[in-house]
């Protein structure tokens, strides 16, 4: 085999484990955009490696790649970042291949924004753990390999993540979607309505909502931790006015859509997505909000609804 067809096999092997790499770098970061820079960094890795000496591809491009995560994790900009209460996950819209795999509850849960932002109360190596374990179910010997650690440390690890993110979350199923879109149909219609008893009746007791601001403007996270303050800015949020629609660029539609597996309504201008907000339900009634309208975090969303057949709009013209 030439140099040319050896370089041409070597990123065909490459390229069929990109899928599940970026799905990887995904559940690790948090965001669609630091993914697909990690995957490009394990390409480099790649191309400088001996690659005659690799034996199994996909076990060292894993190790590669949960390692260049890693290293994000503990960069000093990204604690700054994240510490600083300015970070939520990057919404991506159901189909998009960055969400695989999603065979099981577990994989498809290790997606949902609720989850991505619970584990940001997890130290990385802990996150690592847990995500290879939950979402690619990964054997405790194959992760101390790819993080060179213990298997003790390993399951040591994941012991933790699971009860911090047990303590957190508070339990639940999966929804049914008939279910689901009919409580998100009922909050929109009490949120553009006024009807606040019934937007708080829509609520758990410990509910909580996070939103990046009006047009993804706020300098830090706005968070509202009881139903009644919930019900109030949702109210006034929903609420049409001239100023907020010269922020949206126009009158959007509001539409339906999954998100990250979960029950979602999207404010859309032509075919750009302008605002998010995405429910994350709990025996019955909405437990966590999150509202993202800064259009970096939902730039690739807007490129996968662009080629989405939507429903017809909940609300035509807001």
């Amino acid at each position: 085999m030439d140099s040319a067809a050896a370089d041409h096999f070597d990123t065909s092997r490459f390229e069929a484990s990109r899928s599940q790499m970026a799905s990887l770098a995904y559940r690790l970061l948090g965001s669609a955009t630091d993914a697909e820079d990690a995957v490009q960094d394990a390409f480099l890795h790649w191309q400088a490696a001996d690659r005659r000496r690799i034996k199994v591809p996909e076990a060292w491009l894993t190790k590669v790649t949960t390692n260049l995560c890693l290293d994000r994790l503990r960069s000093a900009q990204a604690r700054r970042e994240r510490t600083a209460g300015a970070w939520l996950p990057e919404p991506l819209l159901d189909g998009d291949p960055m969400l695989g795999p999603a065979d099981t509850f577990e994989q498809r849960e290790s997606v949902s924004l609720a989850l991505l932002t619970l584990m940001e109360r997890l130290s990385p190596v802990e996150r690592a753990v847990y995500v290879l374990r939950e979402a690619f179910s990964h054997s405790h010997a194959e992760i101390a390999e790819i993080l060179d650690i213990t298997e003790s440390a390993s399951q040591q690890h994941l012991h933790r993540a699971r009860r911090r993110i047990t303590a957190a979350r508070n339990g639940g199923a999966e929804v049914d979607p008939a279910s689901a879109r009919r409580i998100v149909e009922e909050f929109l219609a009490a949120a553009t309505s006024g009807r606040t008893e019934r937007l708080v009746a829509l609520l758990t007791d410990d509910a909580t909502a996070v939103s990046d601001g009006a047009g993804g403007l706020a300098t830090t996270l706005l968070r509202y931790d009881t139903p009644q303050r919930i019900a109030a800015v949702v109210r006034a949020g929903f609420k049409p006015t001239e100023a907020k629609r010269r922020l949206a660029g126009g009158t959007p539609a509001i539409h339906y859509a999954l998100v990250n597996g979960a029950p979602a309504i999207l404010f859309v201008l032509g075919d750009q997505v302008v605002g998010s907000t995405m429910f994350d339900i709990i025996n019955g009634k909405i437990a966590t909000m999150h509202g993202i309208a800064a259009p970096n975090r939902l730039a690739r969303l807007t490129e996968a609804w662009r080629q989405h057949e939507p429903d017809a709009p909940l609300i035509t013209q807001w």
